[in-house]
């Protein structure tokens, strides 16, 4: 289970990435969107992601079944659901 006090901003090329830790598991989580948005620079990443996952979907990758999803806060401070993965996604 995440502890509340186990999420934090994390800083990757001078931007943010929202992450959560789970004392269960021992591991970190990490918002997908924030990652898509680092690395491919796109305004749009949620939109990017779903397409994305869509793609590889009909390609038959399971990626999207091992994506889970954690209450993160958003840039307007509302608490949302979003697409996290941990470390070992491959």
């Amino acid at each position: 289970m995440v502890k509340k006090q186990d999420k934090s901003i994390v800083i990757f090329n001078n931007q943010s990435v929202r992450r959560e830790w789970d004392d269960k598991k021992e591991e970190w989580y990490f918002s997908v969107v924030d990652v898509i948005r680092i690395l491919t620079g796109n305004e749009r990443p949620r939109k990017y992601w779903n397409d994305l996952k869509t793609k590889l979907k009909q390609e038959g990758s399971e990626v999207s079944e091992k994506i889970g999803q954690l209450k993160m806060a958003a840039p307007d401070g509302k608490m949302r659901l979003t697409d996290v993965a941990d470390h070992l996604l491959s």
